[in-house]
């Protein structure tokens, strides 16, 4: 009789596994959908990718740029038009960078790609002094090689693996440090005029990625060079905006919004606003400004931190 209920219990337990696992295969589809509407709608939105375009897709070998490329390997089966994606890695020489992991991973995927080999790593540690940044002097030499390496190889738009947060880190960090509204934007004009950089994942939020990236198992490199600096501003910012979304949900969303919903004529900058030339024009304007009117925000806005109080006088 013992063995009949031991029986039962294990179709019990074969039951629950499948169920678990239909569970987890609905969510990796739905997590796919949505990474790929995100992108498809960045993409639409922007016009980042058009017929005919060669796009240099940079792996770096982290999370954000593995899932940039798993998706527009999707897209690029499901697109109305015609565009190629070439994978290009810079190998900085790093100390202990695995250099055969992206080659092999690009290799199985199938999908064309050149390896970059320059030795920026020795300069940034050469010209940087111990303890201070290197992002910024990393970044130059970074983007100038890129820059280079997409002439030689013909093409026409670049795309990086910044998100969402990214975005908003940015327009944070330009605010607090830089005295600025400045962001990152989801499509640029290189400086020398000669390049389109283009943020396909501008829409998706971080935590998304991380998912993706751990559903498909992306052999996943660390950056020695700088992913070991904790006390960055950008870090900061990153947990300041993280605390924020924990303890008033949405406020990621709102602000994200807001970089798409810019009125000059209500901040103070004079070269985007003709501040001194306005004139009464005697015709009622309805999205004018409602100078002696209370701003109405939702209920939740107003759950402001201790130190974001508002003083009403």
């Amino acid at each position: 009789m013992s063995a009949v209920w031991e029986k039962i219990d294990d179709m019990d337990e074969v039951v629950v596994d499948k169920k678990a696992e239909r569970k987890i295969e609905l969510e990796s589809q739905k997590l796919e959908k949505r990474l790929c509407r995100n992108v498809g709608q960045a993409i639409v939105d922007f016009n980042m990718i058009e017929a005919g375009d060669k796009v240099m897709v940079c792996v770096s070998g982290g999370k954000d740029s593995y899932a940039m490329l798993d998706i527009l390997l999707k897209m690029q089966q499901r697109a109305p038009i015609h565009f190629d994606l070439i994978a290009v890695n810079l190998d900085q020489k790093q100390p202990g960078f695995p250099d055969h992991i992206l080659p092999e991973y690009l290799k199985k995927l199938g999908v064309p790609y050149h390896i970059e080999n320059q030795d920026t790593y020795s300069i940034v540690k050469r010209v940087i002094p111990e303890g201070k940044t290197m992002c910024s002097l990393c970044s130059r030499l970074r983007r100038g090689i890129l820059y280079r390496v997409a002439e030689e190889l013909g093409a026409t738009k670049i795309a990086l693996g910044h998100h969402r947060d990214d975005m908003l880190q940015t327009f944070f960090l330009n605010m607090f440090f830089g005295g600025r509204l400045k962001g990152m934007p989801p499509k640029l004009v290189s400086d020398s005029g000669k390049h389109i950089v283009i943020r396909p994942m501008a829409y998706v939020n971080e935590k998304d990625i991380v998912r993706w990236a751990a559903q498909q198992q992306f052999p996943i490199i660390p950056c020695t060079l700088c992913g070991s600096q904790q006390n960055l501003q950008r870090v900061q910012v990153g947990n300041m905006l993280r605390e924020w979304q924990t303890k008033y949900p949405g406020r990621i969303e709102n602000m994200f919004s807001a970089l798409q919903n810019v009125v000059p004529s209500h901040l103070m900058d004079g070269s985007k606003f003709d501040f001194k030339g306005l004139k009464v024009t005697g015709v009622a304007d309805p999205e004018g400004d409602k100078a002696f009117d209370a701003d109405e925000f939702p209920a939740a806005a107003a759950n402001f931190p201790a130190s974001l109080q508002v003083v009403q006088l």
